[in-house]
């Protein structure tokens, strides 16, 4: 069984849960089966969220991961709270552009990308999450860029899909930073 965990982290409103669906519906379209589990605290926007997300071969037996593959991290408290949960050897990817500062740990690989500027540049917030998928794919082959596409048709509604192609280069610029 290849189990594959990724835990995306920041405040609510920056488009953490949608990431965490967008990168469930991309293994689904590898074959994968998946697991998705959303977490947040009570505030809609500003307060805590993150979500995990288990690719594996085969059945999953629990949503919930305790020693992640990646962890993508887009606050410095999300980055203090769940680097504790990173295997040793796996991978955070941080946005420098609101962490200034770096985990802990020397057991992981970091991958530091300005995805909120980024994100800026391209004309909406949203997109940060995005890029640093783009370089999560790229960095370990968890899924294609096809694969992360057909995603988008499938979670953003129809009349959000005009934003489908800038989705597309947030992915591309983020998966340019992992080379």
């Amino acid at each position: 069984m290849i189990d594959f965990s990724v835990i995306f982290a920041g405040f609510g409103g920056q488009g953490i849960l949608s990431a965490g669906k967008m990168a469930a519906e991309a293994a689904l379209y590898e074959g994968k089966e998946v697991s998705w589990f959303p977490s947040y605290g009570p505030e809609m926007r500003g307060g805590t969220a993150n979500c995990s997300v288990v690719f594996s071969d085969e059945p999953i037996g629990s949503p919930v991961v305790n020693d992640a593959d990646v962890v993508i991290c887009l606050n410095q408290p999300s980055m203090e709270k769940f680097e504790k949960q990173l295997k040793p050897g796996a991978l955070m990817i941080l946005d420098s552009s609101l962490i200034k500062t770096r985990p802990t740990r020397t057991d992981i690989k970091v991958i530091a990308m300005e995805a909120s500027d980024i994100a800026s540049e391209l004309g909406k917030m949203m997109f940060a999450p995005i890029t640093m998928m783009g370089c999560m794919a790229t960095a370990t082959g968890c899924f294609t860029r096809d694969s992360f596409e057909k995603s988008l048709y499938e979670i953003l509604p129809e009349r959000k899909h005009n934003l489908i192609p800038v989705n597309m280069e947030a992915f591309d610029r983020g998966a340019a930073f992992a080379k």
